[in-house]
């Protein structure tokens, strides 16, 4: 093994291997310090075998003897040497040696590091193989420690997918380190009495002997998976594989060497197969009880109690439910409460057995025997309820009445139940003291053991979840008032309305049944049916009330976190002065004087921060008194604002008003930004007319008011002074003159008499002359000489003769040095004085045009900037100053973190070609981007014609490179994210040399500053590029000036602070491949300096075998190549799991920093923001709650809600959830866990924890928030912040939505199932697990309740109707309608999307203001966004139950692209069929034979209010995917939907079709989770799909051939339909297989035969029986779902049907119910396309706001079209048909919104035999294509079939009655025309005319 190292090795951070490279990291002693601690191997025994070398340190020496990869430990060794250094440096007050490594450094990380693996220990009573005195402090101590350290780190960087097992790290560390201490302690081997050496050793022995046999075990288990389509307790996931090292068993059986005979490495074969372990994953709906038993056993009981007590207060009329509690019998039935709860234990036990039984092993036999005491318990219990309670009522019975002997009874009934509820008494009271639970659970004694033994099962996670008093105190009274507010409303609104209809229909005796009636005894089962919707409202209202108080508690939070305290520019505008303030005192490190420790200096720091926030004490003067901090200042504010212009989100002109200038005029004040100080001078010189007779202080006094007016007064007259004594050459007497007119100014403010001596009313004079004087300065090389000569004269002279008090004379003047001494032989005053300055001095006409607009600007310019984001971006970050955060400490002293990206394949850049190619629409990305940002488009040109380009077509010839970087910054691409995570390395270069600058350095950096603004062009920041970016950089990605005053140290501080990590996992195949992506990222790498990528490489060994590595390169700008850092093998392919986690794992290891920041590959970043991360890791530091937090949550923004009026509803949702909804998770409910990408994890505790992600396969697919479940059962804290944020992309179109709610909710399906949500549901205490259900897989279940309780309502409905109760109990029936009124209004506001829209009203008025989010809420109504939220319930409804139920929950990849193509209706159907269509068709027949057959529904408004909401539900699943599409309703695009969805629909194809070309691959797809689901799941669906036979079974009654008969022969007779049916289509098929190709005339024969058949039985049926021909069509509802319910019947038993000839029918039949499905769904699309200005409508308004905008612009083109045919004489013309070839170009934006055709133009010679109209007239072309108009007197036509595509065919149809021509003479025919609406049109081709 050759570990040879040279001075050319690539290194990664800092160059180790050699410290003589000249790098800065390498300045730092602390680094140095690490180094030489590492090289300390002194005495140690060497290891065998090998050459030891000098230069080799203690990984080497630990790399030798367990066979460690040599990259392995380069990299680890830099790792260790980086934490080390950092950490060393974080010391306050520094050690005294700093050359040498400090032992309190090693001795925490080596505690932090080894925490999880010392608790492990601890559980299993093992003691610990670290080693080390506690006392002792010397060098071997030291290095011993250095070497565990080490050890971990080079077992965890090799562990490849063994480290989503935490607990198998620590028994492989366990056994390795007692091998290490056997080496340290000099150890004799045994067997050979030779030193001991381990027995793991040698080249790669680790990988090969250790990691690789379990490994293969994974992979084996995976394999077992069948790609996750096996059920979960069938095979082995990660979590199994770990939890087996939970138990001492591992020691036994695994032993050191692993024994690879061990039952752990048995995959196959039951005997010696280990199994699951810890937890057995079943698919069933019972786990939601199993999880949250206590939840359900509150609701049920509450249920119960409220129903007796509503009984007796509404039956007996004893007034309030309180008062029937003073009845004896009311209270005893009360008390069944308990025997309702014992069986329910009874069920949980019986769930718990039945499902986890596999767990039972020899091994595990106290786990069996716990499970079955348990089981028996819960019987014993329920038994003894029962029969005591029995014994009360008996005695009762007996006595007659309440004696002692009843009581008695009801006393140990008592005494049972106190019993009984012991332990949750016990869990009462150890919830009020949460440190006593802690301690008991977190301590390993074997008493407290035993006496948790019983409750719960004894794991290794899970333990010590208790939060402290103060917490517990705030979550709890949270709950109390939801809970409070939910039983009060649900009591008196939902159960009591429902009692007397309840006892009604129970009374009624006399029904008259309109079918055979099952049930006939009683009414119990319609009673049921009535209380079904009502219950499952009262199930899942704890949502809406969670909902609702969340909202206005995190509105409070918020509120007190003081967010959108600056929600605007013109707030900010008033709070600027303190903001500058804020600045210094959070993002400075100077002002830590303040936040020493101590509640002393927390009080000092409150009160500075109210200073702050409420403008108390002028803080500002401080900075107007300090230059340095003032600099420092305008430093950040000017790189923020210059990088604004960077990304093109403000203009030239805003760059100029926004920036704060360098003070180079020597301005007494700040010199705030134009927009603060425009129009105060203005106000000034009013105010200075007004108060004309004032004294000095008074009008000073005045002015001062405002701090604004004050500086704009001081800085003009200080720029003016300067200004006029620059432009007039030193030493002529004009100079002279200026200067004492400036001096007696001057005195006269100084002695207070500036009133007494000028007239204040001349001022307006002098500002007109000055004002015409700065405008010749507007444009440098066009200033002309004696314009400014006469001008400043002019200027003179006004102040000469008007502003003086007193008028003096010349000879006054002359004497005073105010006029020349002599004029004799002189030119005029000034006329050879002024010297203008040279053109390229741009810093003194940036400073010029300055001081001319604080002069006149008259706007108070609330516009600037323009653009919303950056107004939005502005006011955000101001605000998040004034909130409460750590204080920022040094660069140098900060903690050191990672940003952690995950990529597959998606976009980089956009390439030419994508962004040029058009859609069917002729609308390309390039053009979509164009219209969607409008102002950073104009933005962008101004910047490249700067750079001088002349025209956009210059672009994609000169600029090319920066077009697609435009383009790609605004889309969700790879290259937006580095961008934007890139800034957190810009803003800690700047943050460096501002800690590190002395005031020397300031002020000549100042100079320096101006000298480059000068030579940098127009917006001054510079072109000057970072180090990183020698070749190919643009001005997008330049750095600002202030990096020219960097010293070097500067980027040494940021590297080793800082690392961006991409896992580009299949960069290595792309390179190969030669993939554009690869180029792109080569790019990024070439352009920024912290950047790495991480990658799998595949590296074939022989014909099958393949070598997997995992590989980190940069950009090594000295070589101006990419190199490879680090290699490390693997054990074999990483994905074994889940794509993305596997992804993030196995580049994990070369990650470095305290903490990482998972970032996703859709998200960007805003330099303001990366200001403040030094804030934000040092929270960290602090504790939250008794807990210090483990992952920071950060605030996201949605930056994709202006795309389109649907990615503007995802949005607000998505932002109502990031913010407030993450808010009230962590406090108060403190329940937070990971859902975002944004969040920071601590990562040494999460990397010894298992990772930032689980990734078991399928169970894991929402791999994100088992981060968070996971943080939590071991112990960890989740926080939220919201003074900082960053940018994330969502989904844009109808389709990725979907597919994106698709994923999330197949997910919650499958968290139901896992382990981690059990136990979080049983180790949380009662209110935080109420937090937890309702804000994870409780939404899921509580929307799909939701969409039940609607079935519930239409099904009982229905039931009612047919059956002949609803007209029996018709006198009754308005008791039960309003009964259930209340629940009908429920259910519609939650359709109307409540879920969503309460949050997001509250968070925008908190945000944005009150009004502003009530016109936003309208504004979204008015777009639809109900039938969104209300189509989105049903998505989420639809997978989430199927994935509970069948399981086939997959990684569905949305595309990030942008939405701007039409999707076809094939396609929709695809997707939405089962999810919407069948469910929404299914429901609108209820709704219509409910309509047909209900008596009470007769009258209309009854039958509209008992049915909107359904109706609204059925309208929005069908509606949704066709009012969110681009020209969903464009009529010619309808057509040609139809037609691809038939051809569609009987394409057979072959056997590798795919389903988007198949309707019978689709539909074989659409089953395969009825093919993986288990018996129970089976058994389920048959049980659901029998309800669409209830549609026959109550039909067939009242139909006239039933003849009134009640009997059950009617149902079943009317099965022979369904068989004739059947027979009918079987002989139809059957002939058209044999005859329909060769013998069509027998095909036909028999289709004549089969209908006239058909005809002669319905005759015959009219005639001698009482059908009807309204029967006919009734029969239709009652037939066609028992055909559909019979094909999904078949399809569960696919297994045993498929290979017979019974499937072939299924298929057709299924085939053609699928057509009737479409052909319904069509017909309404088909409608609305038709109804004229439909799809005019749609696009405007619902498909994107920008075209709206676009369209808005309205540009007329001349002579657009020209047709021209020749014809010869006398021939008629009386029909013309004009065909051309098109190419469209679109100049303004937007669809085309009309085509006026001017009259046809008769040539000369051509004469009308009828008289002449013109054709004129218009078509609203909407999209692609048009709607055929009539237009013209004459009904003339014109259709414009292909207006956007690249060819069309434009037809005019001249001539219907009286139109017609007669040619005279050969001549020429044509027409041209104009359009609006920003589209020019260009004809060129042939004409052909036809119909002569």
């Amino acid at each position: 093994m050759s570990r040879q190292r040279t001075a050319s090795q690539p290194y990664n951070i800092i160059p180790i291997h050699d410290l003589l490279v000249d790098h800065p990291s390498s300045h730092y002693p602390e680094v140095r310090a690490a180094q030489a601690a590492l090289r300390t191997t002194g005495d140690l025994r060497k290891p065998p075998y090998i050459q030891w070398a000098p230069h080799y340190d203690l990984l080497d020496w630990l790399g030798y003897f367990f066979g460690f990869q040599l990259d392995n430990i380069r990299n680890q060794r830099e790792h260790l040497v980086l934490h080390l250094a950092n950490a060393q440096m974080r010391l306050n007050p520094p050690p005294d040696n700093i050359d040498t490594l400090d032992h309190a450094v090693l001795r925490r990380f080596r505690r932090k590091l080894l925490q999880n693996y010392t608790l492990w220990c601890g559980y299993l009573g093992r003691r610990s193989a670290v080693w080390l005195s506690e006392n002792r402090r010397h060098e071997n101590d030291l290095r011993r420690e250095l070497l565990y350290v080490a050890l971990y780190l080079l077992i965890w960087g090799e562990a490849a997918n063994l480290r989503f097992a935490p607990e198998c790290l620590c028994y492989i560390f366990h056994h390795m380190a007692l091998e290490l201490n056997k080496i340290l302690e000099d150890y004799v081997d045994e067997n050979t009495g030779r030193p001991y050496v381990p027995y793991v050793t040698g080249e790669n022995a680790f990988l090969n002997a250790v990691v690789k046999p379990i490994y293969d075990t994974i992979s084996k288990e995976v394999g077992n998976s069948n790609n996750g389509t096996n059920p979960h307790s069938k095979w082995r996931n990660y979590d199994d594989i770990n939890e087996y090292f939970w138990s001492r068993r591992c020691f036994d059986k695994l032993k050191w060497p692993i024994d690879v005979g061990s039952t752990f490495f048995v995959v196959d074969g039951r005997k010696r197969h280990v199994g699951k372990t810890g937890f057995v994953e079943q698919r069933s709906f019972w786990n939601l009880f199993r999880s949250f038993d206590r939840l359900w056993v509150m609701l049920v009981l509450f249920l119960q109690v409220a129903i007796i007590l509503a009984w007796e207060q509404e039956v007996r009329g004893r007034g309030f439910p309180w008062n029937s509690l003073r009845d004896a019998d009311v209270r005893v039935k009360c008390l069944t409460m308990f025997l309702t709860w014992s069986v329910m234990r009874f069920i949980q036990s019986l769930l718990d057995f039945g499902m986890q039984y596999s767990l039972m092993s020899r091994e595990t036999l106290m786990v069996g025997v716990r499970m079955l005491l348990k089981f028996l318990a819960s019987i014993v219990w329920a038994v003894v309820f029962g029969i005591m309670y029995s014994k009360i009522w008996t005695q009762k019975n007996r006595d007659g009445k309440w004696s002692d002997a009843a009581n008695k009874q009801v006393i140990n009934f008592l005494l049972a139940v106190a019993v009984f509820i012991l332990p949750e008494a016990l869990a009462v009271l150890l919830f009020i003291i949460p440190w006593v639970r802690n301690f008991v659970e977190e301590t390993n004694w074997r008493i407290f053991y035993m006496f948790t033994w019983w409750f719960q099962t004894r794991i290794f996670v899970g333990r010590g979840l208790r939060e402290g008093l103060a917490d517990n105190i705030k979550y709890t009274l949270f709950w109390i008032l939801v809970l409070s507010t939910k039983f009060v409303f649900s009591y008196f609104l939902q159960i009591r309305p429902m009692i007397k209809p309840t006892k009604t229909l129970v009374n009624v005796t006399d029904i008259k049944y309109e079918w055979f009636e099952f049930f006939g005894g009683s009414n119990r089962f319609a009673v049921g049916l009535l209380w079904l919707p009502v219950v499952l409202i009262y199930l899942m209202d704890l949502q809406i009330w969670y909902s609702i108080y969340s909202s206005f508690v995190g509105a409070a939070v918020g509120l007190l976190d003081h967010l959108g305290e600056i929600r605007n520019m013109e707030q900010l505008r008033l709070r600027f002065q303190f903001f500058a303030s804020a600045i210094q005192f959070n993002l400075m490190p100077e002002e830590q004087l303040l936040n020493s420790s101590g509640i002393k200096s927390r009080f000092k720091d409150a009160i500075h921060r109210l200073k702050l926030r409420y403008g108390l004490g002028r803080p500002y003067k401080k900075l107007e008194s300090n230059q340095v901090e003032a600099y420092k200042f305008a430093w950040v504010w000017n790189e923020v604002i210059t990088i604004f212009r960077e990304e093109d989100i403000i203009n030239d002109r805003e760059l100029e008003l926004l920036e704060l200038p360098q003070n180079d005029w020597n301005v007494r004040v700040i010199r705030w930004p134009c927009i603060l100080v425009c129009n105060e001078l203005l106000l000034a010189l009013g105010q200075a007319k007004e108060l004309v007779d004032a004294p000095d202080k008074w009008l000073w006094y005045k002015i001062c008011k405002n701090e604004y007016r004050r500086c704009a007064v001081i800085e003009a007259y200080d720029c003016l002074k300067h200004f006029l004594l620059t432009i007039v050459k030193r030493g002529t007497e004009e100079h002279s003159i200026i200067m004492v007119l400036f001096q007696e100014i001057d005195h006269a403010i100084e002695i207070e008499k500036f009133t007494k001596t000028f007239d204040l009313s001349a001022l307006k004079k002098i500002h007109e002359k000055m004002d015409g004087l700065l405008k010749l300065f507007s444009e440098p090389k066009k200033t002309d000489l004696n314009k400014v000569v006469s001008a400043v004269q002019a200027l003179y002279e006004t102040v000469k003769r008007d502003f003086y008090v007193e008028k003096r004379t010349m000879q006054q003047l002359m004497e005073d040095g105010l006029a020349p001494r002599s004029d004799t032989g002189k030119s005029l005053l000034f006329q050879n004085a002024i010297q203008l300055p040279k053109d390229d001095d741009e810093r003194f006409y940036r400073q010029v045009r300055r001081l001319h607009t604080i002069l006149i600007s008259k706007d108070s310019m609330h516009n600037v900037p323009r653009n919303l984001e950056a107004r939005r971006r502005i006011a955000f970050f101001s605000n998040s100053l004034f909130m409460n955060m750590p204080h920022a400490p040094q660069v140098e002293k900060m903690l050191a973190f990672s940003v952690f990206t995950p990529y597959y394949s998606e976009e980089v850049v956009y390439s030419k070609e994508q962004l040029q190619k058009e859609n069917e629409d002729g609308v390309s990305t390039l053009y979509y981007l164009q219209t969607i940002y409008n102002d950073e488009w104009e933005n962008f040109m101004q910047r490249m014609r700067r750079e001088g380009v002349a025209n956009e077509k210059e672009l994609w010839s000169n600029k090319l490179r920066e077009l697609r970087l435009w383009a790609s910054y605004r889309g969700q691409t790879l290259s937006r994210t580095v961008r934007g995570m890139m800034y957190y390395y810009r803003a800690l270069k700047m943050l460096a040399f501002l800690d590190a600058a002395s005031e020397v350095d300031i002020k000549e950096g100042a100079h320096e500053l101006g000298a480059v603004r000068q030579s940098s062009g127009l917006d001054g920041v510079g072109s000057e590029k970072q180090p990183s970016m020698r070749s190919g950089s643009s001005l997008s990605r330049a750095s600002s000036s202030i990096s020219q005053l960097y010293k070097g140290h500067e980027y040494g501080t940021a590297l080793m602070k800082y690392t961006y990590v991409i896992a580009c996992q299949i960069y290595g195949a792309q390179k190969d491949e030669k993939k554009p992506q690869a180029e792109e990222i080569l790019q990024l790498l070439k352009n920024n300096e912290a950047l790495r990528v991480a990658y799998v490489d595949e590296v074939s060994t022989g014909r099958v075998e393949k070598e997997y590595y995992s590989v980190l390169v940069k950009y090594d700008q000295q070589l101006e190549q990419e190199v490879e850092i680090y290699r490390v093998k693997l054990p074999g392919p990483i994905k074994l799991g889940e794509g993305k986690p596997e992804n993030q794992n196995h580049a994990i290891i070369f990650t470095r920093g305290d903490a990482v920041q998972t970032i996703d590959m859709n998200q960007d970043n805003y330099f303001e923001e990366t200001l403040k991360v030094r804030n934000l890791l040092e929270e960290f530091k602090y504790q939250h709650g008794i807990r210090k937090p483990t992952i920071l949550g950060v605030r996201e923004h949605i930056f994709t809600s202006g795309v389109s009026s649907i990615a503007r509803f995802m949005s607000a949702q998505e932002m109502s959830f990031v913010t407030l909804g993450q808010r009230v998770l962590a406090n108060p409910l403190k329940v937070r866990m990971h859902y975002g990408h944004p969040d920071v994890f601590d990562r040494f505790w999460f990397l010894t924890r298992g990772g930032i992600s689980k990734a078991s396969r399928v169970i894991n697919i929402s791999e994100d928030i088992f981060a968070g479940f996971n943080c939590t059962l071991r112990g960890g804290n989740v926080t939220h912040h919201e003074y900082i944020q960053v940018g994330k992309g969502r989904d844009v179109g109808l389709n990725q939505i979907s597919m994106f709610e698709a994923k999330v909710a197949s997910g919650n399906g499958e968290q139901v199932l896992s382990r981690d949500v059990y136990r979080l549901g049983h180790r949380l205490d009662f209110f935080r697990m109420l937090s937890f259900f309702y804000t994870t897989v409780g939404f899921y279940f509580n929307t799909m309740m939701v969409v039940l309780t609607v079935y519930a309502f239409l099904w009982g409905r229905l039931y009612l109707a047919l059956s002949g109760i609803e007209g029996s109990v018709e006198a009754n029936a308005s008791n039960s309608n309003a009964a259930l009124g209340a629940i009908l209004n429920q259910q519609f506001i939650i359709q109307l999307g409540l879920f969503t829209a309460l949050p997001m009203i509250v968070e925008n008025s908190l945000e944005l203001g009150f009004l502003n989010a009530i016109w936003d809420f309208i504004t979204m109504q008015l777009q639809l966004a109900s039938i969104f939220f209300t189509f989105s319930l049903g998505t989420k409804t639809h997978y989430f139950g199927r994935t509970i139920l069948h399981g086939g929950a997959k990684y569905r990849a949305t595309g990030r692209g942008f939405v701007v193509q039409h999707k076809s209706f094939a396609e929709n159907y695809r997707l939405y069929a089962r999810s919407h269509f069948v469910k929404a068709i299914e429901l609108g027949l209820i709704l219509t034979v409910y309509a047909g057959f209900s008596p009470v529904a007769k009258g209309t408004f009854v039958y509209i209010a008992l049915t909107i909401s359904s109706w609204f539900l059925v309208i929005s699943f069908v509606m949704a995917p066709f009012v969110f599409n681009p020209s969903g309703f464009d009529w010619l695009k309808t057509v040609d939907d139809f037609s691809e969805f038939m051809n569609w629909i009987w394409y057979r194809g072959g056997v590798f079709v795919k389903s988007e070309q198949s309707w019978e691959a689709w539909w074989k797809e659409e089953q395969d989770h009825l093919r993986t689901t288990g018996l129970w799941g089976k058994l389920l669906e048959v049980i659901l799909d029998l309800r669409y036979f209830f549609f026959q079974f109550g039909i067939v009654y009242q139909l006239g051939i039933a003849n009134g008969s009640k009997s059950i022969l009617v149902y079943l007779l009317s099965w022979i339909y369904i068989l004739v049916a059947v027979g009918i289509f079987v002989v139809v098929s059957y002939a058209r297989h044999k005859y329909s190709a060769r013998e069509h005339i027998y095909y036909r024969l028999v289709q004549f035969l089969v209908i006239l058949l058909v005809i002669l039985v319905i005759v015959a049926l009219l005639k001698f029986t009482q059908l009807t021909f309204t029967d006919l069509f009734t029969s239709l509802l009652a037939f066609l779902p028992t055909g559909w319910g019979l094909i999904s019947i078949a399809l569960v038993f696919r297994r045993f049907l498929e290979n017979t000839a019974l499937w072939k029918i299924v298929t057709a039949m299924a085939r053609l119910y699928d057509t009737l499905f479409g052909v319904i769904v069509m017909s309404i699309v088909a409608l609305l396309s038709w109804l004229p200005g439909f799809q005019s409508m749609q696009t405007r308004i619902l498909f994107n706001e920008a075209f709206s905008r676009g369209n808005d612009q309205v540009a007329r083109c001349e002579l657009v079209v020209t047709f021209s045919y020749s014809v010869s004489e006398d021939e008629w013309v009386t029909s013309v048909v004009l065909m051309y070839d098109v190419k469209l170009w679109l100049k303004l934006g937007g669809y085309i919104s009309a085509v006026v055709l001017i009259p046809v133009h008769r040539a000369e010679g051509m004469e009308e035999v009828v008289g002449r109209r013109d054709l004129g007239g218009c078509l609203v072309v909407t999209g692609a294509r048009c709607t055929i108009a009539r237009v013209g007197d004459y009904g003339g036509w014109i259709g414009l079939e292909s207006g956007l595509a690249d060819k069309g065919r434009f037809g005019g149809r001249l001539g219907r009655q009286g139109w017609v021509w007669r040619v005279a003479r050969p001549a020429e025919i044509g027409c041209f025309g104009w359009c609006r609406g920003g589209v020019e049109m260009r004809a060129v081709g042939r004409t052909m005319v036809l119909g002569w």
